[in-house]
């Protein structure tokens, strides 16, 4: 597995496969034609259907200036393609055609080039499994987030102090921030509404539903707006992991030393379902985004309580497990409807799988890796439709 700095990036929304992934490969194709003077660029599958709407085109134009760009929203390829997120991308030189990339855009921001070897980053776990990793850590008497320190060295902790500060300052702009989302829904900003909601009977559970729905909220319209977020595993997904882990810092007094161990557990529990499966909407549905960060924000929760690997495992498993079949349909490609709500509700979940797994680990029967597998054979089961299409759902139906 490579670092977890892979699955924490820091960068503008509003989507990690369909602006950031693209954002990389119109830089990659610019930097090795730097004589180009005019690009053209096809869009395929999810990235054709909701490119517009996750501001795609936008996004390369942009990299891409001051040369012309020929975008081409391609939805019908004629040929099985090699990822649901495919481009092409060609060079030109006045008429001559200098070359041509094809770029997979795999999630979390990362892509591959067709015919090359993945250079990007070296692989430096080499445990690929939960199972691997608990035998790991119990034999030695230690963490999992020393095990993270052990394999990626004592900098990881300043690369996390700064995601940590870029997730708490996507929360507090979010909940400082009113207005309309760009896109065209109308949809109104809500998380400053709900962070001010509160009232002199308000029951503690109510409070803490409430405040970690607004953080929640907070970050996710950050994202929906182009605004600057780390992805926790994606763009879609950003709002869950900073919304629980700082309501449960202000709420229980935990530091930024015990915040960021929780970071480097979540990073390590995303790790794992970007190896064995996907984070990628567009390749297994929201349960691969949304769920992820569920199961990441869970684990965090439970490493931020002390409490030990099994129970971890236990606190991870069962928020995959009840977001398995999650469909991935954002109302005209935008990441917004039913995107930030469901941040809101996967934040709340993280929450209830702690408490459950502070009680009933000893008893599971389901393994994490287990549910990671089913989780991917699910999604490549799901219809094309509910892949980040916006061809079934909510999108088919919203009028």
């Amino acid at each position: 597995m490579k670092s977890i700095k892979e699955i924490y990036k820091i960068g503008k929304g509003p989507s990690s496969s369909h602006t950031m992934g693209p954002e990389r490969a119109a830089k990659l194709i610019k930097a090795e034609y730097p004589q180009a003077d005019s690009f053209e660029v096809i869009l395929y599958g999810s990235l054709a259907k909701t490119g517009k709407g996750h501001m795609t085109d936008e996004a390369i134009l942009k990299t891409l200036e001051p040369c012309p760009v020929q975008i081409t929203f391609c939805e019908e390829a004629g040929f099985e393609l090699p990822h649901p997120n495919t481009m092409d991308l060609t060079a030109f030189q006045g008429e001559k055609e200098l070359g041509h990339l094809r770029v997979l855009s795999v999630g979390g921001g990362d892509i591959v080039v067709e015919g090359r070897p993945e250079v990007a980053s070296p692989d430096i776990y080499k445990a690929r499994t939960f199972t691997e990793i608990a035998l790991y850590c119990k034999s030695h008497m230690i963490r999992l987030s020393d095990y993270v320190e052990m394999v990626e060295g004592p900098e990881i902790w300043n690369y996390l102090m700064e995601v940590w500060k870029v997730m708490q300052q996507a929360v507090m702009q979010g909940i400082s921030t009113t207005g309309i989302l760009p896109g065209g829904l109308e949809v109104e900003r809500k998380a400053q509404f709900l962070f001010q909601q509160s009232h002199i009977d308000e029951r503690p559970e109510t409070h803490e539903n409430r405040i970690i729905c607004a953080y929640a909220f907070a970050v996710s319209e950050q994202n929906a707006s182009c605004g600057t977020i780390v992805t926790a595993p994606t763009c879609g997904a950003c709002g869950v992991l900073p919304a629980v882990l700082k309501y449960m810092q202000e709420k229980k007094g935990f530091s930024d030393k015990q915040v960021l161990k929780a970071l480097a557990v979540a990073g390590l529990i995303g790790n794992l379902i970007k190896t064995n499966a996907s984070i990628s909407g567009a390749e297994c549905g929201c349960q691969a985004e949304i769920g992820t960060a569920c199961s990441m924000a869970s684990a965090a929760l439970a490493e931020i309580f002390g409490m030990g690997i099994d129970q971890i495992e236990y606190a991870a498993e069962m928020a995959m497990e009840h977001t398995l079949g999650l469909t991935c349909d954002p109302i005209c490609g935008l990441v917004q409807i039913p995107c930030i709500e469901r941040n809101a509700v996967a934040a709340m979940r993280a929450i209830n799988a702690l408490s459950l797994a502070n009680f009933l680990s000893g008893t599971r029967k389901i393994s994490f890796d287990l549910v990671v597998k089913t989780m991917y054979e699910t999604g490549r089961d799901l219809s094309h439709q509910y892949r980040e299409t916006s061809e079934g759902g909510l999108a088919k139906l919203y009028q």
